[in-house]
């Protein structure tokens, strides 16, 4: 491709709109162009690598025998309703309807309708198993978008949904489609973890994320340095402590004045105590057979809630966190002065660590007001020992004992075991060998291929611009002719043409920079759009026989003779 006739402007200055180093560059580039908040469009050097991405996951996906169809973007909002998932996507589902003012959404995703296809289409456990992937785009309408296509409001997926017959079968294509998922993330050149996770919307017990290394990551995960375990900090555990139950020695508890001091930090600073010796008291409203009830979770001062241990320990009862309105309406709870021992709680939560060798400093119930030496069943009663605190880095490892770390990350995938949560509210039942009817068991795999672009920038670049992998970059070669103004400068224009064709037959993709620049606007320009390798062709050169050819990834630089530079290029 010749850029004097590339559809392309580069940017010399960052666009005040882009938030990380990758979106600045796509955008810098001209990879990619802003159309509407969360909105982009892929200018031609932008949909060259997002097509790299995709071919490499239809490759892995046939590869485990997924067979490609491509769904609907447009799906009829009573399937949503028939599975229950219309209310819980509420604002985030863009809805429209029809001159017959029928409901329809723009898919966010595809369970409902490719349930209701396959459904349609295959009754018996001979169909079975069966996995079907397409690659599209889907629609979410974020309240912020952000980082560019890391939060946008339309991106492409890869969605892949395989039925069973049982839960075992299952198992297998679940295996399958995850080591399939880290040898895509591979070969783009992703530095990538799979972590273990909550299925959060999708349903279902099982599910693992995949990913991507990147200090701009919106999610943290936690990861061991001596073993395999890895999760996100949602679904993370660290080894239970061991709880001290037997006697403190410490005196009775007494009232001490705190006024206008209601926050951990603040307490801790007042009394000179380090907050860890501090008892924080999260307080929940529990959806209850009899109406809601009154709940408290307590860790130390000095680490936070898992808000999704609290909800798992309390299951299936909805939790909630008490918000200000819930804290204005009732007064009798005095919010940051409240202690275990309220008699408005209707059950106590404890990690393991509140049962110490020493009483605590909590709040005292009443407006600026702390207790000291509150002891575990002697001031205060824990109906329910459960590991409640965000695992934090040094913590042991649940598996092997070392200590954690925590890194952010980029979502690039996501695989669940979702069960029969589609397939009996949407009737996609099979008959087995007896004649009894079952619901098929049902996984759901996604790849953010837009995701996977922006991921891959985060991570592959320098402060010249981007360094693509070899197996995303729009092209293989940057060719660069400087012919200067000397009397051989037409000598170096045909020998720069003779070499473009000679590459172009060897079936390599080159990018040629035949526009009348400067040599230093040209550099500027392949740095920044982060090519394999970059050939030069100057007048100097040409006067010897070399091109110079440096590789982006690691600046080196060398020279090839003009007449042999294909060979070169492949060995």
């Amino acid at each position: 491709m010749r850029m004097s006739a590339l559809f392309l402007r580069t940017l010399r200055d960052d666009p005040a709109d882009a938030d990380t180093d990758g979106h600045r560059l796509l955008l810098r580039a001209g990879l990619i162009r802003r159309v509407a908040s969360g909105v982009y469009a892929w200018l031609p050097l932008g949909r060259r690598v997002l097509s790299r991405v995709e071919q490499i996951v239809r490759e892995e996906m046939d590869a485990t025998g997924a067979q490609e169809l491509t769904l609907p973007i447009l799906q009829p909002l009573d399937l949503w309703a028939r599975s229950g998932r219309d209310a819980a996507y509420g604002p985030l589902m863009f809805r429209l309807h029809d001159r017959k003012e029928a409901g329809f959404c723009l898919s966010p995703t595809a369970e409902e309708v490719i349930t209701t296809l396959v459904a349609s289409e295959y009754s018996s456990y001979r169909d079975l198993p069966v996995t079907l992937y397409q690659i599209n785009w889907k629609y979410r309408d974020e309240l912020r978008p952000r980082f560019g296509l890391l939060r946008s409001r339309e991106f492409l997926m890869k969605d892949a949904y395989s039925f069973h017959a049982d839960a075992e079968d299952l198992q297998r294509t679940y295996e399958e489609l995850s080591d399939a998922y880290g040898r895509i993330f591979t070969r783009c050149g992703l530095t990538w973890r799979a972590v273990e996770a909550q299925a959060g919307e999708m349903g279902g017990d099982t599910s693992q994320e995949f990913m991507a290394v990147a200090a701009v990551g919106e999610d943290d995960f936690v990861w061991c340095p001596s073993c395999d375990y890895a999760a996100n900090v949602e679904a993370a555990k660290r080894r239970s402590p061991d709880r001290h139950d037997g006697t403190v020695d410490a005196p009775a508890m007494t009232v001490i004045d705190t006024p206008g001091l209601p926050g951990i930090a603040a307490v801790s600073e007042h009394l000179g105590v380090p907050e860890s010796a501090l008892l924080k008291c999260i307080v929940v409203a529990i959806d209850g057979d009899d109406g809601p009830r009154l709940g408290a979770a307590l860790v130390p001062g000095d680490r936070e809630v898992n808000e999704f241990a609290l909800a798992r320990a309390l299951a299936p009862h909805a939790v909630r966190l008490l918000d200000d309105d819930d804290f204005a309406a009732r007064p009798e709870l005095p919010r940051g002065y409240l202690g275990p021992h309220h008699p408005a709680f209707d059950v106590v939560l404890a990690d393991p660590t509140v049962d110490a060798d020493h009483g605590w400093v909590t709040g005292a119930n009443e407006a600026d007001r702390h207790v000291r030496d509150a002891v575990v069943s002697r001031d205060f009663q824990v109906d329910q020992w459960v590991d409640l605190v965000s695992v934090a880095p040094g913590d042991p490892c649940p598996r092997c004992g070392s200590a954690l770390a925590v890194d952010r990350g980029i979502e690039v995938g996501h695989v669940f075991q979702i069960g029969t949560k589609y397939s009996e509210p949407l009737d996609a039942r099979y008959q087995d060998d007896a004649g009894d009817q079952h619901p098929m068991v049902m996984g759901c795999y996604g790849i953010g291929v837009s995701r996977i672009v922006a991921a891959v920038v985060e991570e592959h670049h320098d402060d010249g611009g981007l360094v693509w992998p070899a197996a995303l970059a729009p092209y293989g070669v940057h060719l660069v002719v400087l012919p200067g103004r000397g009397e051989s400068g037409e000598a170096v224009r045909a020998a720069a043409e003779q070499l473009y064709d000679t590459l172009q037959r060897a079936g390599i993709e080159v990018l040629y920079d035949d526009r009348d620049a400067s040599p230093g606007v040209k550099f500027a320009d392949a740095d920044l759009l982060g090519l394999p390798v970059r050939l030069t062709l100057g007048a100097k050169g040409f006067a010897r026989g070399i091109v110079e050819r440096r590789r982006r990834a690691t600046g080196v630089d060398d020279e090839l003779p003009l007449d042999g530079v294909p060979a070169a290029l492949r060995a």
